[in-house]
């Protein structure tokens, strides 16, 4: 049910992101949504009376959380609204689905695992299903498919690979992580809006997109997925349940922001979750966790 739920969450954010984008620029949506981020989370913190850890922070670990705070959401989501603010959703959301390919890979250098031929095969797999996605329905498309913003899309996956390598370091209770950093990311976007933006808030169903992204993108969607996976007995099977999201994702985006689904979205999609999927059988042969 706890998994359930974050997929069906998941799944709707990337129509969300498209929504809020209309009223509010990228800087100002990863603005206001950290901010509701970080209220949500104080709230689950005192429901699961986990504030006093706040206080058992060391130096280091402070240290520690204003430099994840820089990099997620500072810089992530600054580029993936980005991006979103010049893609079409359909375009956008599947290719930053890339984003386990590209963690197996830099897991390589960086946790000191080791690699097979699936990964790099796997790598190829999704990257043609980026090309697919990027044409929009045929050669034509390409010229519709913004360049920045498809390697903003691209890098948005790159960079939430390196959060999530950085974040198997951190021992730490998650949701004293996740606080912690929103908090600090709150505190380095302020100025960014102050010199790149502003303050202005507009009333209406963009502001309630935001607030759903807040809410749902990072938030209380990611205390279920944890969830989920510490009352599971498995949690592979728990794990391949997010395939389900970017294909029902799809559905909100043709229904509510009525965009015409291309074919080659579907095509594309299917490359880029078989190349995550086919990077699966490369780590039980090389004996990852």
């Amino acid at each position: 049910m706890f998994a359930g739920l974050a997929v069906l969450f998941w799944s709707t954010v990337a129509t969300a992101f498209k929504i809020a984008l209309r009223e509010y620029d990228f800087i100002q949506l990863i603005f206001y949504c950290s901010a509701v981020t970080v209220v949500l989370l104080f709230i689950v913190l005192i429901l699961q009376k986990k504030t006093g850890l706040l206080l058992q922070q060391t130096q280091r670990q402070w240290l520690n959380s204003a430099f994840m705070g820089a990099f997620n959401p500072l810089l992530y989501y600054l580029v993936l609204f980005k991006a979103y603010s010049l893609l079409p959703a359909q375009v956008a959301q599947p290719v930053n689905m890339i984003w386990p390919v590209t963690l197996a890979l830099l897991s390589v250098p960086l946790l000191k695992q080791k690699i097979s031929w699936f990964n790099f095969l796997a790598l190829i797999v999704s990257f043609t299903g980026v090309i697919f996605i990027a044409s929009q329905g045929g050669t034509e498309g390409f010229k519709k498919t913004h360049p920045l913003g498809l390697v903003l899309a691209v890098g948005s996956s790159v960079l939430w690979s390196l959060y999530w390598i950085l974040n198997v370091l951190d021992r730490r209770d998650e949701v004293v992580k996740l606080f912690l950093n929103f908090a600090f990311g709150l505190i380095f976007l302020a100025p960014v809006v102050y010199f790149f933006s502003d303050f202005e808030i507009h009333p209406g169903t963009s502001l309630w997109a935001v607030i759903y992204v807040g809410i749902f993108e990072v938030g209380i969607t990611y205390v279920f997925w944890m969830k989920a996976m510490n009352l599971s007995t498995n949690n592979a099977k728990i794990g391949n349940l997010v395939f389900f999201a970017p294909f029902l994702s799809l559905v909100f985006i043709h229904f509510i922001l009525k965009e015409t689904i291309y074919i080659t979205t579907f095509i594309g999609l299917i490359f880029i979750v078989g190349g995550v999927l086919l990077q699966q059988p490369g780590k039980r042969k090389t004996g990852e966790e």
